[in-house]
């Protein structure tokens, strides 16, 4: 009987015995394993942090993958500027100007001598500052007609402090283009997107150097909008046409001009150009401001660096806006189409078989209204590119195509 009783006490301790092992081995066993897989996730914290977090040592050129989801400070506004910032160029351009009067714009001694249109020209300096962005790491910049309009110097500051003389490569009037060159190495271009995928709605980053010669500091001002419209058209002066521009609420203020138009990828989708302030006696931005858009920028560039020039398309044909008269006779609508009044011998015209009394109602996509829209057309055409002409003839509706050429006064 004692015996039994010993045995049930043994029994008893040696299953609580392994009943307390087990447990203990489970808390001790949970507890490693917790550490362990504790220790791995704050590794893997601490590397994506260390990609997400800006480095002070960085500074302004600090580049990195897009910020992931959870990053509050670096979002894609900064990451966009930061990637094309270095790219950011300020002119600062010498221009001489030629006055009539003196600067005092009072009368002059002269002005008792000399008719109004006999008064002898006068002369001055003026400085003018602008934007740009590189386009090459060979020193290639892109930037506004209008900014290196009439220069007589230029120099070119970077972000780094470089401060360098540029020479005019290129410049186009009509499209308001320009290309500049400076002497030097490692260059940082920017990346260029696609302007034609623009949608309106999304974010636009305006970059720009308005404050180069107050502050001396050549590191570029910001402004952040959305793209509030596409397919702007303006003529502001003659043969200065501005078609299909982006229309951006990002401030583009004086000193912007010329600096890339980017979205939130970092990439060039414009070039700012110029504000509308509602009337002449307001100069600043109210929230309406106008790029060119890349695609067409960059094929302008492509002909200033292997052409000096834009050379000038020549199709041989003479157009005049279409009447009332003509176009009930046509039985087409009014004010829609040029009718043709001349054709040159041996022309691209001719060629496409196009004659006196045709009325071009077409050209590539777009409809054509009257004369400047014809002008306007051929700012994205050059030399070469065929082009596909849409045509009235007799009452029936034709179509051809003709080969751009360069004028005959402008061939070498």
């Amino acid at each position: 009987m004692i015996e039994k009783l010993e045995r049930r006490r043994v029994s008893r301790f040696v299953l609580i015995s392994v009943i307390a092992g087990m447990a203990i081995g489970f808390f001790i066993g949970g507890e490693m394993i917790h550490r362990i897989y504790m220790r791995n996730l704050g590794g893997i914290l601490n590397e994506h942090a260390h990609r997400l977090e800006p480095r002070e040592r960085d500074g302004p050129e600090w580049t990195a993958g897009e910020p992931a989801a959870g990053s509050h400070r670096v979002n894609a506004i900064i990451w966009a500027t930061r990637k094309v910032a270095p790219s950011v160029v300020g002119i600062v351009v010498t221009q001489i100007q030629v006055v009539s009067n003196p600067s005092n714009g009072g009368s002059s001694f002269f002005d008792y001598f000399f008719a109004p249109d006999m008064k002898p020209l006068q002369y001055r300096k003026i400085e003018n500052i602008g934007s740009g962005f590189v386009i090459s790491a060979d020193g290639l910049i892109l930037t506004n007609y209008h900014v290196v309009q009439n220069a007589s110097k230029l120099f070119v500051n970077f972000q780094d402090g470089r401060r360098i003389e540029g020479k005019v490569v290129g410049a186009d009037e009509k499209s308001d283009l320009a290309v500049v060159s400076v002497q030097g190495r490692s260059f940082k271009p920017a990346q260029f997107g696609n302007s034609d995928r623009c949608l309106i709605g999304e974010w636009s980053i305006a970059l720009g150097n308005p404050f180069l010669n107050f502050i001396n500091d050549a590191h570029p001002t910001v402004t952040v909008g959305v793209i509030s419209a596409l397919n702007r058209n303006f003529a502001p002066s003659e043969g200065v046409y501005y078609q299909s521009m982006i229309q951006t609420d990002a401030a583009i203020n004086p000193g912007n001009s010329g600096g890339p138009l980017v979205n939130v990828r970092g990439e060039v989708i414009g070039i700012n150009s110029f504000i509308y302030t509602g009337s002449s006696a307001s100069t600043g931005s109210i929230g309406i401001s106008f790029a060119i858009p890349i695609n067409r920028a960059r094929r302008v560039a492509q002909e200033l660096i292997a052409h000096s020039r834009r050379r000038q398309i020549w199709t041989g044909i003479s157009v005049h806006n279409v009447n009332r008269g003509a176009a009930a006779a046509l039985n087409i609508n009014s004010g829609i189409g040029v009718a043709i009044s001349s054709v040159k011998p041996q022309s691209p015209g001719e060629t496409a078989g196009l004659k006196a009394g045709d009325v071009i109602t077409r050209m590539g996509r777009r409809i054509i209204h009257n004369n400047a829209d014809l002008d306007g057309f051929f700012l994205d055409y050059y030399v070469g590119d065929t082009v596909g002409v849409q045509y009235i003839r007799g009452g029936k509706y034709m179509r051809t195509d003709i080969i751009l050429q360069e004028y005959p006064s402008k061939v070498k």
